[in-house]
């Protein structure tokens, strides 16, 4: 029951993109028992299916800058088979401190950074008023 759940907040969060291999990857190393690169394969895997779905509702909504993917699409490949390839070569131990202090570093960034939706907001507030 608890691997469904994990699977359910997993899918709900990978599909809005906010990043819900996090939890799966977090849960499958700290209480499933189950070795890093294991858990991120395990990952990677589980996210195929739901990121199609999630892919074609946010087509249909129109939420996906196709331009934009088209220039990323490249070094996201290559990134994909450089990461993959590095993820065999570092030993496990230090793959499980990377992904730390990956998690920690943008943890961070979202914490003490302000939002561009906000700054734009108050741009606009300040500006507006100022026009008055």
């Amino acid at each position: 029951m608890t691997e469904a759940i994990v699977g359910f907040l997993t899918g709900v969060l990978a599909s809005m993109g906010l990043g819900g291999g996090f939890i799966l990857v977090v849960w499958l190393t700290l209480f499933a028992g189950t070795e890093q690169r294991i858990a991120q394969g395990i990952n990677v895997l589980f996210f195929l299916p739901i990121a199609l779905i999630a892919l074609i509702m946010h087509l249909k909504s129109g939420l996906v800058n196709k331009a934009l993917v088209k220039k990323c699409i490249f070094g996201g490949v290559v990134g994909a088979v450089l990461g993959t390839i590095g993820s065999q070569i570092i030993a496990n131990d230090m793959l499980r401190k990377l992904y730390a202090l990956f998690l920690l570093a943008f943890g961070l960034r979202e914490l003490f950074s302000k939002s561009r939706e906000n700054e734009d907001n108050n741009r606009k507030r300040v500006s507006g008023s100022e026009n008055t």
